[in-house]
């Protein structure tokens, strides 16, 4: 039977991985307590970031239903559990992992699905949430607007036409059909 202080971990490890909207497992072998604590402050507001026993953790995770990641629990792994933005915190990893070669990012989940570690690279590309709803708003905004412009230049154009016909026919201009009186 397991001890209650693991089964405390265990359970405290699921709820993270419950509560997060995604969890992205690194490996931070010849990484520095110094430049750990750099990590955990770049990623705060957006993730927290822990030092994990793989056997637990791999437990927890089955717990919370994500049974994807068991192969990546394997030597030195730290998840951070994402509670903001994951594009952020994808962003904030690949930026440290670039700067700190030591540390490889293995891969993680995202809703329920598991990413590789070149998906999450891909996720970090992305462009913020909030700049991705401002550019959803725009495009939905000059959708309507473009439209109410044709809808309404339609009207425009056909009193133009008019205006020019009348014209044209007050001037006696040639072409023009001949009143209904003289033509017989």
């Amino acid at each position: 039977m397991a001890r209650p202080d693991k089964a405390a971990d265990v359970a405290e490890i699921t709820d993270k991985f419950r509560a997060s909207s995604a969890a992205v497992l690194t490996e931070y072998r010849g990484l520095t307590v110094k430049q750990l604590k750099t990590l955990r402050r770049s990623l705060t507001g957006n993730a927290d970031y822990a030092v994990v026993k793989n056997t637990l953790t791999k437990i927890a995770a089955n717990e919370a239903g994500i049974s994807e990641l068991d192969d990546l629990f394997a030597g030195p792994t730290a998840v951070a559990f994402v509670t903001g933005d994951p594009v952020e915190s994808a962003k904030a990893l690949r930026d440290f992992a670039k700067e700190n070669p030591a540390l490889i990012i293995k891969g993680g989940v995202l809703d329920g699905k598991a990413l590789s570690a070149d998906e999450i690279k891909k996720l970090a590309d992305l462009e913020s949430r909030e700049v991705l709803l401002a550019k959803l708003a725009g495009a939905m905004k000059a959708k309507p607007s473009q439209a109410a412009a044709v809808f309404q230049a339609l009207p425009s154009k056909l009193v133009r036409t008019v205006e020019a016909l009348r014209e044209k026919v007050e001037q006696g201009g040639a072409g023009t059909p001949a009143p209904a009186e003289d033509a017989e």
